[in-house]
């Protein structure tokens, strides 16, 4: 059963009149879980930081998946994005050095809707928290909790553009509905030139019908939004996070990081990064 006629097609992405001295935010987006948004946001990070580019990555997830997979403890950081967000405490204070900046999650952001939805101007938090740190880098990348509650609009308020990583299975194809739907009411309310950068097929299986079926899916809706970097199912990116590091460092020469250099060429050619000095 196709899609046609039930998603609908994104806008392309338009120049947005910020300055050219302001990084480029990126939210990583869908809210069905373990679709690999969190191994995409830190792999894509490492592979920019190859590229000589500076880049922050922000783990909005109370799950805390993307600072363990820096090595560190969510439950055992003093400050996270929570105090950022509900005691506007600056992003500088939770922000870690590791393969690339990391501001941190812990379970405390479990509360921050509750304690967000009585405050005004609540889905601008994180859009005003990483302004004064948008001209330190080239981009900012958000991880984000499987849903579209506040937390998630929030970093669709704050970015340029969201990248959707997408299960390659149907039922996974029907959520970008929902998210789509989403995108349209905060460009309408808050943030007019987010949209979606590009749809990403993971746990792809070359050998499976239904993979493939499901990726012809995505491209007969979405044409070139969808990425021609496939990231396939592999061990490798469960093993890294264990030892505290990406893909890319773990197993450098690995397939599994040819996959994210790829897909960091592919969105590089679409990017504006800010200009240097």
């Amino acid at each position: 059963m196709g899609l046609s006629g039930i998603l609908p097609r994104p806008r392309k992405r338009t120049s947005t009149s910020k300055g050219a001295t302001l990084g480029q935010v990126i939210a990583f987006a869908n809210q069905k879980g373990g679709v690999a948004k969190t191994t995409t946001t830190l792999n894509l990070a490492v592979a920019f930081k190859e590229q000589g580019f500076e880049v922050l990555i922000v783990d909005l997830d109370p799950q805390g998946n993307l600072t363990m997979s820096q090595g560190m403890d969510p439950d055992q950081v003093e400050r996270s994005m929570y105090d950022v967000l509900v005691h506007s405490m600056p992003v500088e204070d939770v922000i870690h050095r590791a393969e690339v900046d990391v501001a941190v999650s812990s379970i405390d952001l479990a509360g921050a809707e509750l304690a967000l939805s009585s405050m005004i101007g609540r889905e601008r938090a994180l859009q005003k928290a990483l302004l004064p740190v948008r001209n330190r880098y080239d981009f900012i990348l958000i991880d984000t909790p499987p849903s579209l509650g506040l937390l998630t609009i929030n970093a669709l308020t704050a970015s340029d553009g969201v990248i959707v990583p997408v299960q390659c299975e149907y039922l996974s194809l029907r959520g970008l509905v929902q998210l789509e739907n989403t995108l349209s009411m905060i460009r309408e309310n808050l943030n007019p030139v987010v949209e979606i950068k590009g749809i990403l097929p993971t746990m792809y299986d070359s050998r499976t019908l239904h993979s493939r079926e499901a990726v012809e899916m995505l491209k007969e809706n979405f044409g070139d939004l969808v990425f021609e970097t496939r990231i396939k199912k592999t061990v490798r990116y469960a093993e890294a996070p264990v030892e505290g590091s990406s893909v890319l460092k773990y197993d450098s020469s690995g397939p599994a990081a040819k996959a994210y250099r790829d897909l960091a060429k592919e969105v590089l050619n679409g990017a504006t990064p800010r200009e240097h000095a």
